[in-house]
Order: structure tokens, then sequence, then C-alpha cells
């Protein structure tokens, strides 16, 4: 009887290698974004781990190809290796690849500001910014030039939104994209005379500043923003800077950031708000549900020309009550606001109950 002897191709040794090399790029490559997003060394070392991983990741890919040949050419096994070290490889530098594409149809700028002849200015931020980081002054106008001719959609937004309305949406669009806000001053003052949006408000009138960190999302890095609220006199102008720290190019990352701001800010804007119900109607509606029996409900109104001290309510509600007319119409329009902010709120509800039994509300 025959025995069948099985002998095994021989290996590629440069697809053996190629693997091991990939393997190890992808592993020096999560090690490195885990070190750049969570700060522990400074960027310059923990980009050069980055770029590192990336070499490695491209001595793999051409050990692939080279260990291809040879599999071809001599028969030898190993192209599961060689296979699995090209795939690992072009995945690492697909992105970075991508990248470095499309920054070279960009201008090399790194400050991207909807008002270049008076950009928002860094305060509170530029406090924290590293020593290392890029000047925290805008270069000028050179960099305008050139970030009109490559974003020329990139301008001021003028809403006829009220300036609190613009600070609350821009506060809201922030929030929702959690970056971490520095500093935050809301507009103050009366509207301005002048048309001319860039002239200096004299007096009480002051620009709302938001100052806050953007983080890139695959490594993290950090980003300033600043977005400045200014009162106009047909509603407001909003104005906003976006700045990387590191680097003499964004790849288009920071025109990127302001173009979906503005966009986010003119959504939540124009998205109507419902109609909020006095505190009257409320208590008015709460005081119609308690009712029981009979279809004939009365509307409860006050009377102001009924006499009343109002003792026990301005006790309640914690507040001196001087014209009694009057206080009636006060204790009925904030008696909800209040009763929630005050800690004796049973109080409160208890004295409307007695005078509502005593047909002091009508």
């Amino acid at each position: 009887m025959r025995r069948q002897v099985l002998i095994e191709a021989p290996v590629s040794r440069l697809a053996v290698w190629a693997r091991r090399i990939a393997l190890f790029s992808l592993a020096a490559t999560f090690v490195a974004v885990i070190i750049v997003r969570s700060g522990a060394l400074e960027i310059v070392p923990a980009l050069s781990t980055l770029a590192g991983a990336l070499v490695l990741a491209c001595i793999a890919i051409l050990l692939a190809l080279a260990a291809g040949i040879v599999i071809w050419r001599h028969g030898v096994g190993g192209g599961r290796h060689a296979v699995a070290a090209l795939l690992i490889g072009a995945a690492l530098i697909a992105y970075p690849l991508y990248l470095g594409l499309r920054g070279s149809r960009l201008p090399a700028i790194y400050d991207i500001t909807t008002d270049p002849i008076d950009p928002p200015q860094f305060d509170a931020i530029a406090r924290l910014r590293p020593r290392d980081a890029n000047p925290i002054t805008y270069a000028g106008l050179y960099a305008a030039e050139q970030q009109h001719a490559a974003y020329p959609d990139i301008e001021p937004d003028d809403t006829t939104a009220t300036p609190l309305d613009a600070y609350a949406a821009a506060m809201k669009v922030i929030a929702k994209r959690k970056w971490r806000v520095v500093d935050s001053r809301p507009p103050q003052g009366p509207l301005p005379r002048v048309i001319d949006a860039r002239a200096s408000q004299g007096g009480t009138v002051r620009d709302g500043i938001i100052e806050a960190v953007a983080r890139t999302p695959i490594l993290g890095f950090r980003d300033d923003v600043v977005v400045r609220i200014r009162p106009t006199i047909d509603g407001t102008r909003i104005d906003m800077r976006s700045a990387s720290r590191y680097g003499h190019h964004d790849l288009g990352t920071n025109a990127k950031r302001v173009r979906s701001l503005i966009d986010d800010i003119d959504d939540v804007l124009s998205t109507p708000q419902p109609e909020k119900k006095s505190a009257r109607d409320e208590l008015f509606h709460v005081r119609e549900n308690r009712q029981r029996g009979g279809t004939n409900q009365t509307r409860i109104e006050p009377n102001i020309d009924r006499p009343d001290d109002g003792r026990d309510v301005g006790l309640a509600l914690a507040e001196p009550v001087q014209n009694r007319c009057f206080a009636r119409l006060a204790m009925l329009d904030q008696i909800l606001h209040v009763a929630r902010c005050i800690p004796y709120r049973r109080a409160v509800s208890g004295q409307v109950e007695r005078l509502a039994a005593a047909g002091k509300l009508v």
C-alpha cells in the first residue's frame, strides 16, 4: 500500500514580513490616535508617531507587491499574507491620501473668518493657547485674498432676528456640537444708529461674543472658534472665525466648519417657535379643569375693581404689595412662575384655593 506524502510549498518570506509590518503599523496608528486625542504627549512627538506608522504601512504595501511577484514567478506560498498586508496598508493610508489630494487644491491657510477686514478677536482663548501654537492674530490681506479665491461663499450672516435670539441660536448649535465654551457674553445695549456693521458701537452697546474649542472627528485636533453677534439697523450680523492651532494648512476644515455653523444657526432661527401661554392663561386653564359637574363652566377672570388687601398673597409670594388693585393682576400673571421657584409653593396654591372659595376670583 502506497503512502501519499504531502509536501508543503515554501512560504514567501516577503509576504510574511509584509503582514507583520502591516499589523505593527495598524497597532502603532491606533496608539498614535489615542495619544493625540488624549494629549498625553506634545503634538509634535504624537504626530511623528502617527507619521511613522503611516510610513510602515507604505512599506508593508511595497513588500506585499514584491511578494506577489515572487509568488507568481516561483509558485511559492504566502498569497494570503500578501493580500492581508496589502489591504491593511491600503486602509491605513487611504484617508490621509485623500486629505493630501484635497489639500493640494486648496491654499495653505489655517485661519478662516467671515470678516477679514475686522475679524472677531480671540480674547479668553488667547490666554489658553500653547506657546508653540500658530499666531493668534489674523494673517492679513494676503490670507484674505487666498480665502476669497478658495471659499467665495464664506460671508457674514445677516439676519432679521434680534441679537439675543441670534445669540441664543448660536449657543444652542454650539452646545449641540458639544464644543467646549471658554467664554460667552450676550449682546447688550440698544440698536446702533449707524448702518455700517463694522463701525464700533459706542455707549452701552456691546457685541455678543462666544469663544469655543472644537475638535476634529478622528484625531481630535483642537481648533479655536469665535462667534460675534453685532446689532444692526435691520437685525443682527453674525461673524465667525475658525483657526487651527497647529499646521499651516487646514485642508479645508475651518471653512467647512464655518459654513456648516452658519447653516445650522440659520436653521434654528428659521424654525418657528411655539407660542408660550401666559401665566394668567395657564392659571385659568387649571382652574377650569378643576371644576366638576355641569356644562356651564364660568370663565375665571380677575376683578381688579374689587378691593383686597392682598396680605396673604404678598406673604406667600415673598413680595410686598403696594397697590392693592394692581396686586391681583400681578398675582395672576406671576403666580405660576413664582410657585415653581419658591420652596413653599403649597402656601401659594392654598391661598389661591381660599380666594376662589371666598368668591374673590370670578
